[in-house]
């Protein structure tokens, strides 16, 4: 279903609807009314239809419907993206200004804006370069249901450094951004030019209205420094290079086969390498990844992602590329992971997020597992092989402290620092151990199952405590 924020072109498309059994659950769901619905399935141009952003129109693919707040048009008369550059032209933009000054783009307001003359041969280049652009950018990233791999690891772009890879990414997204202002002034003489209105209209197009996720300036908008939405662009790119880490941590994806891989319930690391048997990257055995803030674990999800870094640009410039890495992000991987993972994979998926965080109350002990994968006996792996391995070396470092704080051998400033960490560790071990005891434990013997048909809203809720609160999802 396509609708949502200002976007030309193409995208948006981010809203599954189950349709099963021709829309069965859906014709039945109680004040249901769908209207128009012999046109459902069949390409067109969608737009959102309120919205404070200048109108914007978009291409959408068979095998997609629309609803009220998202409309549609179909371009039966004239070819569809002669339709699609008039309506994304600077001439629209002025009708639907006057058409629909409350920014409320209804299908009345669309349908009045006058086609030219002899639209059924009016150059259609421009739009259909435009659409491929936006099509590339928006299956660039991973919210995509047609997303294949990330542009930063493609042999396009690969340098001898993840900086250089960087570098060679953003000058060919400039040029796809350049490309694509140049193709929307090529469609907005087109329309002036039919219509006679040289002396009224220009075809120019501000840059932050080249709707391309790769373009900062529509991404971030332009107020402010340039240098600072380069940096902003860096460190979100980078961050997506750790998220798509993660995918390939879990078998999700995978460097050596573009698309999804692991994305049937219940699905495990046998099944993947069924597809792929001699992985580059192996993915995690039992689907869950601690993501704890010290080395306690040598699969944790820092460590992984190493070793991803390492196998993606090689060990030769490993140090390199993990401090260009870090200082995009301006932290350590460590602290990106136990800090601003969860919620910005939250935010990615709008709070429904396919990646779930087992975490303790004060956050001491943090793992994560991929709801695809889940299975009854997951919590039990997780309870066993590493929250109680976990509270074991805990008792361990606390031992080791409440020595060295009555080492004679010692400074005494070495035994105050040592006596205030033991008291820290032992309240984080009577945080776990009532945590295992009140939640962990009890879920573990339950066993529960899911149903991924459900979705995360029905899902998610079943783990109570167990799972990071995410306000909102209830």
């Amino acid at each position: 279903m396509p609708k949502g924020p200002f976007r030309k072109w193409y995208g948006n498309n981010d809203v599954v609807i189950d349709w099963a059994d021709n829309g069965t659950a859906l014709r039945n769901f109680p004040k249901a009314n769908l209207r128009n619905s012999q046109n459902y399935m069949r390409s067109g141009i969608s737009w959102t239809r309120v919205s404070s952003a200048p109108p914007a129109f978009r291409a959408f693919d068979e095998g997609q419907i629309f609803e009220s707040t998202g409309p549609c048009v179909f371009a039966n008369d004239i070819p569809t993206f002669v339709a699609l550059g008039l309506l994304n032209s600077n001439f629209s933009k002025l009708v639907l200004g006057m058409l629909a000054p409350s920014l409320d783009f209804q299908s009345g307001h669309v349908s009045k804006i006058p086609v030219p003359a002899l639209s059924r041969n009016m150059n259609q280049r421009p739009a259909q370069g435009c659409v491929a652009l936006s099509r590339s950018d928006w299956d660039a990233y991973e919210t995509s249901w047609d997303f294949t791999t990330l542009p930063l690891l493609s042999e396009d772009h690969r340098g001898a450094t993840l900086e250089a890879s960087y570098a060679a990414l953003r000058a060919h997204w400039q040029s796809m951004t350049d490309d694509m202002k140049a193709l929307e002034e090529e469609n907005n003489r087109i329309f002036i030019d039919a219509y006679g209105l040289q002396d009224e209209l220009t075809p120019e197009v501000p840059i932050q209205e080249i709707t391309l996720t790769c373009n900062p300036a529509y991404r971030y908008g332009v107020k402010g420094l340039e240098a600072d939405r380069e940096t902003r662009l860096r460190a979100d790119t980078m961050a997506e290079f750790l998220h798509y880490a993660v995918g390939c941590m879990f078998g999700r994806y995978s460097l050596d086969d573009p698309g999804l891989i692991l994305a049937n319930q219940g699905e495990t690391l046998a099944d993947y390498l069924a597809r792929i048997p001699e992985p580059r990257f192996l993915p995690d055995e039992d689907n869950v990844i601690p993501v704890l803030d010290g080395d306690w674990f040598a699969d944790d999800i820092t460590e992984r992602f190493r070793l991803f870094l390492r196998v993606t640009f090689g060990e030769a410039h490993f140090r390199e590329n993990l401090r260009f890495v870090e200082e995009s992000l301006g932290k350590d991987i460590r602290k990106y992971f136990t800090r601003d993972f969860y919620a910005d994979h939250v935010k990615r998926y709008k709070k429904r997020p396919i990646y779930w965080m087992f975490s303790s109350p004060r956050g001491t002990f943090n793992a994560a597992v991929y709801m695809h994968r889940y299975r009854g006996d997951t919590v039990s792996v997780l309870l066993n092989d590493y929250l109680r391995e976990f509270i074991t070396k805990l008792e361990a470092e606390r031992a080791r402290l409440e020595k060295l704080s009555d080492d004679a051998a010692a400074t005494q400033g070495q035994r105050t620092k040592a006596l205030k960490e033991a008291g820290v560790v032992a309240k984080q071990i009577d945080e776990l151990n009532e945590w295992e005891r009140e939640v962990i434990f009890p879920l573990a013997q339950q066993k529960i199952e899911i149903d991924l048909d459900d979705g995360v809203k029905a899902n998610y809720p079943k783990f109570g405590a167990a799972l990071k609160k995410i306000p909102g999802l209830s």
